[in-house]
């Protein structure tokens, strides 16, 4: 098994080489970790890597047994007014991306409409098509919301606390709710103990967070993109890949990429080059 000490070397000497714009990374190989920074350590928005923490927030709620990911639009925004098909859009197809709704929208952008879940919501359903949007992650955490409260708050003792991260941001909509699928802000050594918590299937420090099939179930099934790799596959706010990997991708080159027996975690800003980061944390782990 290869140390994470000689995975974090190779790494360094592969990103200061091709010029590439992270800001840090941190390497776990089994029990080893490893990390370098090119910057200071500060809060960062993790784009749509957030959307992973989603993921966790619902796995954490089915556990508890408060919902299930059949749970309807229909059933939760009993008030709104509908598109064809949409009431039975369920928290499984948002997660997923494939509620069918053609309504693109991402968190850089402004919200013209009095409410973003009503404004999706209202238009009408194509089936089960795949079309990616941080408005999609956004409802689902508004289902979520309506049976926890405020999400991030409700994640306070069951994730952020455990994994002593403190007073974590989320960026929020004009109502106030988190967007979810994009917007919360950590450093990478934070964002290192959520990849940790993945590799070891929802355990830290030896306590369940989140069960193990949940964190199983991100990424046991994938919806077909219709992309090119390495964007070809989708699970529950997961990415198929590189190789038999699976990560967690945001903007830029955020990245918590899970392989086999190691989790690298990549805070940047890299504008061109973001699927190399994930390519070398693959390779330089097998």
């Amino acid at each position: 098994m290869t140390s994470a000490e000689t995975v974090l070397g190779r790494f360094v000497a592969a990103v200061e080489s091709e010029g590439l714009g992270v800001y840090g990374v941190h390497i776990r190989v089994g029990d080893e970790n490893a990390s370098h920074r090119w910057r200071s350590d500060d809060r960062e928005n993790l784009y749509s890597v957030s959307k992973g923490v989603c993921a966790i927030a619902t796995g954490m709620a089915i556990d508890e047994g408060l919902l299930t990911l059949d749970l309807t639009a229909g059933e939760v925004f009993s008030g709104m007014s509908f598109g064809a098909g949409v009431e039975q859009v369920t928290l499984r197809h948002l997660l997923t991306m494939t509620s069918g709704i053609d309504f693109r929208w991402f968190g850089h952008e402004p919200v013209p409409w009095p409410d973003l879940a009503a404004e999706m919501l209202s238009r009408p359903s194509l089936g089960r098509r795949f079309q990616y949007s941080d408005v999609s992650t956004y409802v689902a955490m508004r289902m979520l919301a309506a049976v926890v409260g405020d999400v991030r708050d409700w994640l306070i003792p069951r994730l952020f606390q455990p994994l002593e991260i403190d007073n974590p941001q989320w960026h929020r909509c004009p109502l106030g709710f988190i967007i979810g699928g994009t917007g919360l802000e950590l450093r990478t050594e934070e964002l290192a103990r959520i990849g940790r918590l993945l590799l070891d299937r929802g355990k830290w420090n030896g306590r369940a967070l989140v069960s193990p099939e949940w964190v199983d179930s991100m990424h046991a099934s994938w919806v077909d993109t219709g992309n090119t790799p390495p964007m070809d596959r989708y699970g529950i706010a997961t990415w198929a890949g590189p190789g038999d990997a699976w990560r967690l991708e945001g903007r830029y080159g955020q990245f918590v990429v899970v392989h086999r027996n190691s989790v690298v975690t990549i805070t940047a800003h890299e504008e061109s080059l973001e699927d190399r980061l994930s390519e070398l944390a693959v390779d330089l782990t097998t």
